[in-house]
């Protein structure tokens, strides 16, 4: 049956016109503002660019501007540039086989404008003037000559303006505003050897140089600090060959947001590379905590299907399992390769009076000082002038303080004291939604059998052996009555904590200071990318580390998990009773483990933690006797 005989005036299904088929194909490819500046640096870096710069105003929403220095294109290239699926990149569905392009699909321009108003501007080195082209949802408005430098500049203005709903769903502005962070810092991470700019609302908000080096853009996105914890891989083998850097166990997050990856130069996301990354650690990582991981994967094309999504940032990998052991293997190889206890170097001003006293005799023989009398007697010890070959650091030496391999154990008077801060907040709440407790329960019905492993408690109650998790139970006793409290009060740091952050992770912080500041910390901008903590809510009692605050961030960071405020609430909540929960390895007396009991039985929900793990598990007689074959 041919189409011409067929009768479709009166049928239900309908052939959708040119412009909606346009904008539900967009809605694959430009998700966000971020998809806007991934499609076009895609496009720069494929077309040679050294230097990129990216401006954007209202987190990319009223306009995007991408200036490249790359070739350039034809008054005859730009003109079809924008028609969907027009592409210089494969020619054949073969080439898709051996495709080594960022794009290839010819979706990115076409999508972008159907979606925004977009002017660009190019020419190629050689012709005397550039091209100018004017397009928006209804097609090209224009097109003229331009004076311009070689490469190409694109302006998206007013994105999503045809289709207001997906508008609607996007998340803050800062969120937004992070997700391009993101994006320029991964293209930045893959292609080193390009200079990238990202300039928001006027302001230069990340700068990364060209550089032969991978970990001189580290510095520049993360920061010195992340840089020092890092330790090089390579890997090499007919299948794959991994280069890169991942952090020492000392350098973990709660997120796998200082992770990432690259095959062929393409920035991907994929579980498998993570997890194969995280069991290369084994045991070197507590449960809950990810590495950071920055590895470039060279593979054949052909082993590679990089056409799974429009987005591109997923792939399927021939051979998955001989490369996840062969992640697994280049990680444990790094690891094995460095000495893996953290090392503290106090600085200059810290280093005790007596440790520089104390060798002072030392470096006058290495002619490190010298000593002059003076005419009251008194001697004066003088720095040298700088020797070649000599450590500046040699004066620290003496001040290299060294992790103790042995596991620590929180000692009793710990649990007690934290015991006791519950059960402070426990009598403090006066809300009639506080489960009194059961009359039938009675801390005399509770036998308490001892500790295992300084994290179980093994006790019985109501004819049941039940084994408690002491970390758990005491984290839900915590979350429930801080959720209660109306002002949790605060406490000021005798030291300030300084909080050193990536671009991305300081976009976001910006936008949740309130919701900290809220409930008792108090955080100021110091410097570019630094933070000060001046106060902590009182409930974490003295601050162990900032590891807190970096949990907190990349729990925000966590697309889709914190939408309304209440969640924010609720997480920052959850948090910090974590925080300030009896440690796994607290030593509990038989007293402790009692009251810790007793705190629990008045819980609202007694059976799990804020995460959703058990609190507790019980064993009746008859199905131990199970366990023990017993009839």
């Amino acid at each position: 049956m041919t189409e011409e005989s067929c009768d479709i005036s009166g049928s239900r299904i309908k052939l959708l016109d040119e412009s909606t088929i346009n904008k539900i194909a967009a809605g694959e490819v430009v998700e966000r503002p971020a998809s806007v500046v991934k499609e076009l640096l895609d496009n720069s870096i494929d077309a040679h660019a050294t230097d990129v710069r990216v401006e954007t105003r209202g987190s990319g929403t009223k306009n995007i501007t991408v200036v490249d220095n790359g070739v350039g294109m034809s008054h005859n290239d730009a003109s079809l540039a924008f028609q969907k699926h027009a592409t210089s990149k494969i020619n054949t569905i073969e080439d898709l086989n051996r495709v080594l392009t960022l794009g290839f699909r010819g979706e990115a321009l076409a999508s972008i404008s159907s979606v925004a108003k977009v002017e660009m501007i190019t020419r190629q080195e050689g012709e005397i003037a550039g091209t100018k082209v004017v397009v928006d949802s209804s097609g090209i408005k224009n097109i003229t000559s331009a004076g311009t430098a070689v490469g190409t500049s694109i302006l998206v203005n007013d994105l999503f303006y045809s289709t207001p709903a997906r508008k609607k769903y996007l998340k803050s502005a800062r969120t937004e505003l992070a997700h391009i962070i993101d994006v320029v810092s991964r293209n930045s991470l893959a292609h080193s050897d390009v200079s990238f700019t990202l300039v928001v609302d006027g302001k230069v908000t990340l700068r990364s140089p060209s550089s032969a080096k991978m970990q001189d853009s580290i510095v520049h996105l993360y920061g010195a600090d992340v840089a020092r914890s890092l330790v090089p891989l390579e890997f090499k083998s007919d299948l794959i060959s991994i280069s890169g850097y991942i952090s020492k166990p000392e350098l973990t997050r709660s997120g796998n947001d200082l992770q990432a990856f690259f095959i062929n130069s393409r920035s991907i996301s994929s579980k498998l590379i993570s997890n194969a990354v995280r069991l290369g650690y084994y045991t070197l990582l507590p449960k809950g905590r990810y590495p950071a991981a920055f590895l470039k994967f060279t593979i054949n094309p052909i082993n590679v299907d990089v056409n799974v999504h429009p987005t591109k940032r997923e792939v399927r990998l021939s051979h998955e399992k001989e490369i996840e052991a062969m992640v697994i293997s280049a990680v444990e190889d790094a690891l094995g390769r460095e000495s893996l206890v953290p090392e503290i170097q106090v600085k200059k001003k810290d280093v005790p009076v007596q440790v520089l006293l104390s060798g002072s005799k030392e470096k006058e023989e290495q002619g490190l000082v010298k000593t002059s009398d003076k005419s009251d007697g008194s001697d004066t010890v003088e720095e040298a002038p700088y020797i070649s070959g000599e450590s500046h650091d040699i004066s620290l030496q003496d001040a290299v303080i060294k992790e103790n391999k042995e596991p620590y154990h929180y000692p009793a008077k710990d649990t007690q004291k934290r015991l006791k801060k519950s059960e402070r907040l426990q009598m403090s709440v006066t809300s009639n939604e506080v489960t009194e407790l059961s009359s039938s329960f009675k801390p005399s019905d509770v036998k308490v059998y001892g500790q295992y492993g300084d994290l179980y408690i093994i006790s019985e109650m109501d004819g049941k052996l039940i084994l408690i998790d002491q970390h758990a139970a005491h984290e839900r006793i915590m979350y429930e009555e801080v959720l209660r409290m109306q002002d949790m009060g605060w406490q000021e740091l005798i030291t300030p904590v300084t909080l050193d952050l990536s671009q991305k992770e300081k976009a976001i912080i910006e936008d949740f200071i309130p919701d900290l500041e809220n409930i008792g910390f108090s955080i100021s901008e110091f410097g570019p990318k630094s933070y000060v903590v001046t106060t902590v809510p009182s409930i974490f009692g003295k601050l162990e580390d900032t590891d807190v605050i970096h949990d907190i961030i990349s729990d925000l960071l966590s697309t889709g998990r914190v939408k309304e405020d209440t969640e924010r609430y609720d997480l920052l909540c959850s948090t910090m009773a974590c925080r300030a929960a009896i440690k796994a390895g607290a030593v509990c007396s038989t007293k402790q483990m009692e009251e810790l009991i007793r705190q629990l039985m008045r819980c609202g929900n007694p059976y799990t933690c804020p995460h959703g793990r058990p609190t507790m598990i019980s064993f009746t007689k008859d199905e131990l006797a199970k366990l023990f074959k017993r009839t």
